[in-house]
């Protein structure tokens, strides 16, 4: 895992920067060198605050932590991020358990392929059927096919509704009035 780290009002020191290093490198088994580590500590007032996000293909983690003490801070924010980190995971598991007969029909599609900017036509269509489910479920349908966003019929509501993924690494809903 590559690791940027950044200090802003206050200097970091080689022995933070190995602490830093050492308590990052846990999550090189989940993530080996796929992912990027950026890290700011900064000083404000009397509080030390850290901040690290990590960027993984295309997930983003994010904690900050602020204590009197910047290797609790750390500690904190480390802490934070490896909740986040197995909190996504399990739910991911969990869902690819409930759609395992997803997974031959997703290996025996075909990549799409993008086409020129040059010329805006459409190249491919596509049907699918549409389930109900809530947005929580959809979104972990689209995580599963790493898509930017997914169609589902709204269990609650009966509409057909869009959940996307937006450039700071959450989510929308897109519900139509009709």
């Amino acid at each position: 895992m590559k690791v940027n780290i950044n200090g802003r009002n206050m200097k970091v020191g080689q022995q933070l920067q190995a602490r830093i290093e050492e308590k990052i490198s846990k999550f090189d088994r989940f993530f080996g060198d796929e992912a990027d580590a950026f890290v700011k500590v900064r000083a404000e007032k009397d509080l030390k605050i850290i901040e690290v996000t990590m960027k993984i293909r295309k997930h983003v983690y994010r904690a900050e932590s602020s204590a009197d003490d910047v290797f609790s801070a750390l500690d904190q924010t480390i802490d934070v991020l490896e909740g986040q980190i197995r909190k996504h995971k399990t739910k991911i598991e969990k869902k690819i358990h409930d759609y395992a007969y997803l997974k031959e029909y997703l290996k025996a599609q075909p990549d799409s392929t993008e086409s020129e900017e040059a010329e805006s036509k459409i190249i491919r269509r596509k049907t699918f059927e549409l389930v109900p489910m809530d947005s929580e479920e959809a979104i972990i349908q689209m995580e599963m096919l790493n898509h930017s966003f997914f169609s589902f019929l709204n269990a609650e509501t009966g509409k057909v509704c869009v959940v996307y993924k937006r450039n700071d690494g959450n989510y929308g809903l897109l519900e139509p009035i009709y």
